[in-house]
């Protein structure tokens, strides 16, 4: 019998599962990719690996090595397979190529990651052409597919994921005309902005995109600048960040959701509000560096191991200001770059299992200030 069901293999869920099936858990991983190894399959550079394997690596060895290792420990990965519901006490409802079906367990890991904002959801204008990617799509259509979408793009937006598609473009012989910013100053750390000066990308702050033009394909795009309006030729938009929860399973459930992070509420532990599902990585909020992530799965699978031998203390409601992490890091903590600390004195479950050292619950009720590449 599965004694722990993991949805979603990318960084955390196969920390996790690796953990879990290492102290002799029964691990199943579900995924509706093709593939194990989550958003690292397509981030063809570095770094990658420094926490989990103390050396950098490139995203796809990356996320084959966190593959190999679940399975050598013992976790069962099945691929192409999507969770549709999620029902009170463990049970799910999934759907495959062979079908669909009704899985239970006596724990459930909820490891689904995030996602950018879309194109419509930052209300930008104009026709729906071709051309207008996010940067999961992007780097899918360049390492996956290998193919190169267009040739003259604009990037939207400087968090860490924008400089990561300013790569990708890179690599797939794409020169970007221009990156923008509407903020006043980049979002990720100020050293990256370096990046677009030099590989020769002009970065235009206080820059904002009102509408996309084009008929078939993108031709150009209008924006405002703060000298005002302004027109930039192009063949496309790549829309990055802006992420988010990936939480659709947990919105549709009896579970409850944090108004701040659009995650789900979870105690000390990652526990939900039914004990019987656990949440780890991003999300839990958007977005944080996949090492991180396989950290934080560490810790959650300690804490699952643990519930599975009845040495959590029962579930406990937390005041509503203090839900995500209740008893341990408070909104206002931080250190000094604006990042929420973990807490260094969060409880932690007795006997075998122990969460991972450093690995802390952190507080999201803010916005996270780094991304994951």
């Amino acid at each position: 019998m599965t004694e722990v069901i993991i949805i979603g293999a990318g960084p955390a869920g196969l920390s996790a599962a690796m953990r879990l099936a290492r102290g002799g858990v029964r691990t199943l991983v579900l995924d509706r990719e093709p593939e194990p190894g989550g958003i690292p399959r397509h981030c063809a550079h570095s770094p990658y690996g420094f926490r989990e394997f103390h050396r950098p690596m490139f995203g796809p060895a990356y996320a084959r090595r966190l593959a190999a290792e679940a399975l050598a420990a013992g976790a069962e990965i099945r691929t192409l397979t999507t969770v549709t519901a999620l029902h009170p006490g463990g049970r799910i409802e999934i759907t495959s190529p062979e079908g669909s079906e009704t899985l239970t367990a006596p724990a459930v890991l909820l490891a689904t990651g995030v996602r950018e904002t879309s194109r419509a959801a930052r209300l930008i204008g104009g026709e729906k052409q071709a051309g207008v990617l996010n940067t999961g799509a992007l780097q899918g259509i360049v390492h996956l597919n290998h193919q190169r979408p267009f040739r003259r793009p604009v990037i939207l937006g400087t968090e860490l994921v924008a400089f990561s598609a300013l790569l990708t473009c890179r690599e797939a012989g794409i020169k970007p005309v221009a990156m923008l910013e509407p903020g006043p100053r980049i979002t990720a750390r100020a050293p990256a902005g370096w990046l677009p000066w030099a590989l020769g990308v002009p970065l235009r702050l206080k820059t904002r995109i009102t509408q996309i033009l084009g008929r078939s394909r993108v031709e150009r795009i209008l924006v405002d600048t703060p000298d005002g309006p302004d027109e930039i030729e192009t063949d496309g938009v790549i829309i990055t960040g802006g992420f988010r929860p990936d939480a659709p399973l947990v919105r549709a459930s009896h579970m409850e959701l944090d108004p701040a992070s659009g995650g789900p509420v979870v105690d000390p532990w990652g526990r939900l509000t039914d004990p019987a599902y656990f949440a780890a990585g991003n999300l839990l909020r958007g977005v944080e560096t996949a090492g991180w992530c396989w950290a934080e799965g560490q810790h959650v699978a300690g804490a699952i191991h643990a519930a599975l031998k009845g040495q959590l203390p029962p579930p406990r409601r937390c005041p509503p200001a203090h839900r995500l992490g209740c008893g341990e890091t408070r909104p206002a903590a931080g250190d000094r770059r604006g990042r929420p600390r973990p807490a260094a004195t969060a409880p932690r479950p007795p006997g075998p299992g122990p969460l991972a050292a450093g690995a802390g619950r952190r507080n999201a009720s803010g916005k996270a200030h780094r991304q994951s590449a």
